[in-house]
């Protein structure tokens, strides 16, 4: 046995993966590589170079240049069985690529109802003036899903857990249906990482990250990526390139810098996470707490099945009151911010209101949704700082 067959764990590649010699030159890290033109030695050396496979190869900036290759290596080698990975310059431009890559005009998707917002945006709106037709289907479905496909759907569009209210899909049903249909499934799977779903190994075609969240950790990058099982690179590749996608080569950079401390960040935001969805199961003022790994959360048992972890994201009901009540909760948090996204190292806090993202399911709920970002801070000023909020929120509620 050499070293390159010694087997190692997650935490270790996250270290060493996409650290390849020839593109970081003796450093630790990858060098910034900042570039548009590539210069040849000859008409020869430049018509050889454009007549093969351009992946991790020379050509032109759009291609690519070895700070971007370093990433997507990483990130491939993240997912057993993955074939490569293509960087985009955000998540939405990574769900876009992975689509129409799969997609043409005449074609039906079938998407999630619990997806992400801009998926839902994308679907109903460049892919219907394209003349695909989305149709939603229930979290929960299953391997129900059998009984939505048509002879037009080419496509199934996962996010697991949902955004908002976090259903657990089955995944491995619906995978095991869409294998049998010969029907591509796209999964969203920035709320696991690989770390806690390894999506390819579970048979999901393509696998999509919004690299803003938990691999550049630091609120301070726009980042995507599509892993692909080698059924479905070429496609993906040639779409990519197609459509003109690349990631700066500043924000791949700050994508690997942050891909190296996620398994200990993840940890945290896991742990941290629980600690406070716990406390807030307890608490006069709310009525539920949407966490994967707390029983109250629909699909609980299927997650505790398939996942590996649970990361920093979670929502929570409150119990009665309205609008005007959980602004006041809000707008006094002191550790909290307001504002999108997640995934970074500062906790964050923004009113959910799922009812307006739903197409073909609906869940009655006690009171208004908070949806909560747990960060890096000590757990118990967060939990000092909800209680406060709740306190304000049971006096405007009256």
């Amino acid at each position: 046995m050499t070293d390159d067959d010694l087997p190692i764990k997650p935490a270790t590649r996250l270290v060493q993966a996409g650290r390849r010699a020839e593109w970081t030159r003796g450093v630790v890290n990858v060098p910034v590589w900042r570039g548009s033109t590539v210069l040849y030695d000859n008409v020869a050396h430049m018509r050889a170079t454009g007549a093969g496979d351009l992946h991790e190869k020379l050509f032109y900036g759009r291609k690519g240049l070895p700070t971007q290759w370093s990433l997507a290596d990483a990130l491939t080698s993240l997912e057993p069985g993955g074939a490569a990975t293509f960087l985009y310059p955000s998540g939405v431009a990574a769900i876009a690529a992975a689509l129409l890559s799969v997609l043409s005009p005449g074609d039906e998707l079938l998407l999630v109802d619990s997806a992400y917002d801009p998926t839902r945006g994308l679907t109903t709106g460049l892919l219907a003036r394209m003349g695909i037709t989305t149709r939603f289907y229930d979290p929960l479905v299953g391997a129900g899903i059998a009984e939505l496909i048509g002879p037009a759907t080419r496509a199934i569009f996962l996010e697991s857990p949902g955004s908002l209210t976090f259903e657990v899909q089955d995944i491995p049903a619906i995978v095991d249906v869409a294998k049998a249909r010969g029907i591509t499934t796209i999964l969203d799977n920035t709320w696991a990482t690989p770390l806690f779903f390894p999506a390819i190994a579970k048979g999901v075609d393509l696998t999509v990250l919004a690299c803003t969240k938990y691999i550049v950790g630091h609120s301070d990058a726009m980042l995507g990526s599509v892993t692909a099982a080698p059924s479905h690179w070429a496609a993906l590749r040639d779409t990519s390139f197609q459509l003109g996608q690349v990631a700066s080569p500043d924000d791949a950079y700050l994508g690997s810098r942050g891909l190296r401390t996620m398994g200990v960040r993840l940890a945290q935001h896991q742990a941290s996470a629980l600690t406070i969805a716990k406390w807030l199961a307890e608490q006069p003022g709310v009525a539920q707490v949407l966490h994967p790994a707390l029983p109250s959360c629909p699909g609980h048992e299927v997650f505790a099945r398939d996942f590996l972890g649970s990361s920093g994201l979670f929502a929570f009901v409150l119990d009665g009151g309205n609008d005007a009540a959980r602004t006041a909760m809000l707008d006094g948090l002191v550790h909290f911010g307001l504002g999108f996204s997640w995934g970074g190292y500062e906790s964050l806090a923004i009113p959910a209101d799922p009812h307006r993202y739903r197409s073909v399911t609906s869940r009655e709920f006690a009171g208004p949704l908070i949806r909560l970002q747990i960060g890096l801070e000590d757990t118990d000023d967060l939990i000092a700082d909800l209680d406060r909020g709740l306190a304000r929120f049971r006096a405007a509620r009256g």
